[in-house]
């Protein structure tokens, strides 16, 4: 098969502007997302279901803005571009959250997040780790779990707790940053099975 320049730079030249849309949308919609990540774990999953359906508007743009569609290189560039967006709307929000409150909203977040955690164990015969600066949010909690222990020690998150059963054997992550993480592929999913590129 022969290449067609003319095909290519236009190619180029959607992916090009289609990108600079993209980062717009995003940068906009995730800035809307960083007051939902400060509060109840049902406004998390709302906010994630926003991004998805943002993120299938913008795949459902890139979608008619690209030519050839079949085309290998046109192929990669596609994944290319989706995993690029993704990441640097990750990189946005993260970003944010490192500078949220830590107020009243974030505060009842801690308290799920840890209530959550413990009902993840299925005890609360445990040790609580947070980061140095959600220590003083997260200590007086601990009075709603008499046999949760609060330990000295920090750990390095963006927020949330990591609780450990006291025996050591089991340990429930639930720091921000595993909570990120673990919304990470299925937004990808989403906008990539959008595209017909990945499953």
């Amino acid at each position: 098969m022969t290449s067609d320049p003319k095909l290519e730079r236009t190619i180029d030249k959607i992916l090009n502007q289609t990108e600079v849309e993209n980062l717009s949308s995003l940068k906009k919609s995730f800035k809307e997302s960083l007051e939902i990540l400060s509060k109840s774990q049902t406004s998390l999953e709302q906010e994630y279901d926003r991004i998805i359906d943002e993120g299938k508007k913008e795949a459902q743009k890139i979608e008619k803005q690209i030519i050839g569609g079949s085309d290998l290189e046109s192929r990669n560039k596609q994944i290319l571009l989706v995993e690029d967006s993704v990441q640097k709307v990750f990189e946005k929000a993260i970003e944010k959250i490192r500078s949220t409150n830590r107020d009243d909203k974030y505060s009842k977040l801690m308290a799920f997040l840890l209530a959550e955690s413990t009902n993840a164990l299925g005890t609360t015969d445990v040790i609580v780790y947070t980061n140095s600066k959600d220590k003083e949010i997260v200590q007086p909690l601990l009075s709603k779990f008499p046999d949760a222990e609060f330990s000295s020690d920090t750990i390095d998150c963006l927020g949330g707790v990591e609780v450990k059963s006291k025996d050591g054997t089991m340990t429930f992550n639930n720091t921000i940053d595993a909570r990120v993480d673990r919304m990470k592929p299925l937004i990808r999913k989403d906008i990539a099975k959008k595209f017909g590129i990945g499953h």
